[in-house]
C-alpha cells in the first residue's frame, strides 16, 4: 500500500479526498483509488463555498495531528474533492502521526 503523503524537508504533503456537507467533521482512514494511490478520507460539515470546506479541513487535520492551524494549508485541489495539504513540521513526526491516523 502506498502512503497518503510525501515527505518534504520542512514537513509533508498529505493527499486527501474531502466530502463536504457531511453530518460531522471526521477523518475516516485511508482509501486506495483505482490508480493505486492512497488518500486520507475526510468529511466536514462546511459547504464548499468561499473556501469554507477547505478551512474546516485544515482545522480538522491540524487538530488530529497536534500541529498549529497555521501549519496546515491546502496547496492543490482548492475547488476539487482531491486535495493536497502541506503540513509544516518535522517530517518524521508528522509521518508517524499520519500513519497512526491511518490505523484508526
Amino acid at each position: 500500500m502506498t502512503r497518503p503523503f510525501r515527505p518534504r524537508n520542512d514537513g509533508l504533503d498529505l493527499f486527501v479526498r474531502l466530502t463536504p456537507k457531511a453530518a460531522m467533521d471526521r477523518l475516516e482512514g485511508i482509501e486506495i483509488s483505482a490508480d493505486g494511490r492512497s488518500r486520507l478520507k475526510a468529511r466536514v460539515r462546511a459547504v464548499p463555498e468561499n473556501g469554507a470546506a477547505n478551512q474546516a479541513l485544515e482545522r480538522l487535520v491540524a487538530k488530529a495531528l497536534g500541529v498549529p492551524r497555521s501549519a496546515v494549508s491546502v496547496v492543490a485541489g482548492g475547488s476539487a474533492r482531491l486535495k493536497t495539504l502541506r503540513i509544516l513540521g518535522d517530517p518524521a513526526v508528522l509521518a508517524k502521526s499520519v500513519e497512526l491516523l491511518s490505523d484508526a
